[in-house]
């Protein structure tokens, strides 16, 4: 049995879900709601500033609501008065009540950025490069009174590599949260629900809520732990840490294998290529940094303005 006439009310407010929200409106289901958090003030000015999601449902035509909360009785009349089918759940930031869950026929879909039930909560992009994990993904899950413990109607997989910073590995995700969406609801319309799958019991872990003092580096610790800081770190808070008596914000940085005996935290080496940091094993090697009040720089960039840490040349010009 289809679903012609399938009522989308969409929750989300930060730039990740604006593509579900387009995949939603694409679909063919009618989004007559989107709910996001309500306006902050961004910038130097403190100015309030509407979510991406709000200015994408501004610009499409579509009923915005803000509320502070969803457990008041009156918040939920007003999203049953709705009467949707489907409530899709993007980074939205706030608790859904188990009376807000009963209120749409199908219920309410979450697409959350992890492999579920590895890293439930607030921060599993960054959480998933912290901890060295070879992939990533996006589960489409079935919203259930618990955090992220619904079960799991679709999923997309992602690797994740050496390269990828918290930035490019939540645009991806991002992307693939789109995808799967998409897939979920295009099913949905023609009477094929997908089926739920039941989390497993093992494998659970929190990804906690970023927390900037989490961006000091300690340079005791193994120099590839190090490196996924940075990455993970890379766009928010961003990694920082003493170089040469200097504080620095440390944008990039790669584990390198360097046998030394040096103490935790001395420059060993520096060129054109990078900074070599000395580390509880190994070494980081410092390609790109931002020094107080400036911007972001490359290794040699700073090294002219540091002359002092470039190994001495000879007279013939000899390093």
């Amino acid at each position: 049995m289809s679903n012609p006439g399938l009522r989308v009310v969409f929750a989300g407010t930060p730039e990740f879900a604006v593509p579900c929200l387009e995949a939603c409106r694409a679909s063919g289901a009618e989004v007559v709601a989107v709910y996001t958090q309500p306006d902050r003030p961004a910038g130097r000015g403190r100015k309030l500033t509407p979510s991406p999601v709000k200015q994408a449902a501004l610009a499409a035509g579509i009923a915005v609501h803000q509320p502070e909360s969803l457990k008041s009785a009156d918040a939920q009349q007003a999203l049953a008065e709705l009467k949707p089918d489907l409530l899709v759940v993007v980074a939205y930031g706030l608790i859904l009540p188990r009376k807000v869950l009963a209120i749409p026929r199908f219920g309410c879909w979450n697409v959350h950025a992890s492999l579920l039930p590895r890293w439930r909560g607030a921060a599993p992009i960054q959480r998933a490069i912290l901890a060295g994990d070879a992939e990533s993904g996006v589960d489409l899950m079935q919203m259930e009174a618990g955090l992220d413990t619904g079960p799991v109607l679709l999923e997309r997989r992602t690797p994740i590599t050496r390269e990828d910073t918290g930035g490019s590995l939540h645009d991806r995700l991002s992307v693939l949260g789109a995808e799967v969406l998409a897939d979920g609801l295009r099913r949905l319309l023609a009477g094929d629900m997908p089926s739920a799958v039941p989390q497993a019991d093992d494998g659970v872990t929190y990804a906690h809520k970023l927390d900037k003092a989490e961006a000091k580096l300690d340079f005791r610790r193994p120099a590839i732990e190090l490196e996924r800081q940075v990455r993970a770190f890379d766009p928010w808070p961003v990694a920082e840490g003493e170089i040469a008596d200097e504080h620095l914000r440390i944008w990039a940085a790669l584990a390198i294998d360097t046998p030394h005996q040096a103490t935790p935290g001395s420059v060993i080496a520096a060129s054109r290529d990078g900074i070599d940091v000395a580390c509880g094993q190994g070494a980081l090697r410092v390609l790109a940094v931002q020094r107080a009040g400036g911007k972001r720089i490359g290794a040699a960039d700073y090294l002219n303005a540091r002359p002092h840490l470039l190994p001495p040349r000879h007279p013939d010009g000899s390093v």
